[in-house]
């Protein structure tokens, strides 16, 4: 009984506080679907590592350590990502590429604007690729800095991954026409060779890191996965990578994470601040991908449905269909999917990138 009682005159209200967060992270996975994968377990984290005197922190810290500190966790979850990305509409249709990489502009505003708001620059670039809503980079870049922020970082760019659904409709329908909405395009399934699909991860690894050489161990990574699975010998590996490899990886990662979601380091306002520029960082994002169809349209006799723009960002595969059931519903004929699938996968690579030349400019 002492044990107890000494225990709860330990608690805090802040710890409290972390209790609610991680239930609500707990009810987004279960509840709503929404990335239970990860916030399942990062939502029980947040319980564990603010209990009084609680003896997961060690435990964690240890994980912390082996997995994340070292960018391990991240780069082995690539391998996962990689092998279960189709690259085979982004190879129909290369010029998708470009919407990967206007999809981007957010992290670069966002990183003046952390700036402007008194973050170190180092902290400033880590929030910044909240943007690309690509959970692993944004670990890999945080850490990288060894920002202070990593927790708040982390759980914000998971959180918006999982938003999407909610976020992009949002921001499509304020900056576009219903006319807009209602382009339709054709898709015409071009034969992509064995040989291409083999040569691409090889060529865009080489090319990633001539371009932006502290990519190249996301970049490498994401596309040796890809390499498992289209080189058409490793098929059991590949089935490995894609399920078992991807989804125990993505289980330590949330456990792990949570010992930054420790309420001393993590009820802060910059925390608040922090969610508020990855929203920005993801919503200009959004609008940079919008944008630049629109401005294409302007030069093209061939409209393009400004919505696949959209999908530039890294949310593979939730923002391809979040495009795609939009265009259902303006124009229940108007069949996107394949459009935003490539521009999604390009805006994989392309955060990618970014990432590795944000670590080459700052770091």
């Amino acid at each position: 009984m002492e044990v107890l009682y000494k225990n709860l005159l330990a608690i805090q209200w802040q710890q409290v506080v972390m209790w609610l967060v991680g239930g609500v992270l707990i009810w987004l996975a279960i509840k709503k679907e929404m990335e239970p994968t990860l916030l399942l377990p990062l939502g029980f984290g947040a319980i564990l590592v603010n209990l009084p005197f609680s003896g997961a922190v060690e435990i964690i810290e240890t994980l912390f350590n082996a997995g994340i500190a070292n960018e391990l966790f991240p780069l082995l979850l690539f391998i996962g990502i990689g092998a279960m990305i189709d690259f085979g509409p982004l190879l129909s249709n290369p010029k998708m590429l470009l919407f990967g990489a206007a999809a981007q502009f957010g992290i670069f505003f966002t990183l003046s604007m952390a700036s402007l708001f008194g973050f170190e620059l180092k902290d400033a670039a880590s929030i910044a690729i909240i943007g690309a809503a690509d959970g692993p980079t944004s670990i890999f870049v945080a850490n990288y800095f060894q920002s202070n922020y990593i927790g708040a970082i982390i759980v914000a760019a998971y959180s918006y991954m999982a938003l999407v659904p909610i976020v992009q409709p949002f921001v499509i329908r304020l900056i576009t026409s219903k006319k807009e909405r209602m382009i339709r395009m054709e898709y015409h399934q071009k034969n992509v060779s064995k040989t291409a699909r083999i040569l691409f991860p090889i060529v865009v690894t080489v090319i990633a890191g001539l371009v932006a050489p502290g990519s190249v161990a996301l970049i490498g990574f994401l596309m040796f996965g890809n390499l498992i699975r289209e080189c058409g010998v490793l098929r059991a590996l590949s089935e490995t990578a894609q399920k078992e490899l991807a989804n125990l990886i993505t289980i330590l990662l949330g456990i792990t994470i949570s010992l930054k979601m420790q309420a001393d380091a993590f009820l802060t306002p910059e925390t608040l601040l922090i969610m508020g520029l990855g929203l920005v960082a993801f919503v200009f994002d959004t609008v940079g991908g919008v944008f630049f169809a629109k401005i294409i349209n302007l030069f093209t006799k061939k409209k393009i449905n400004p919505m696949v723009g959209a999908a530039g960002i890294s949310a593979f595969p939730m923002s391809a269909r979040v495009i795609h059931k939009m265009g259902l519903k303006e124009d229940p004929q108007n069949f996107l999917l394949m459009h935003a699938v490539g521009a999604n996968v390009a805006g994989q690579i392309a955060s990618v990138i970014a990432g590795g030349l944000i670590i080459g400019l700052i770091g």
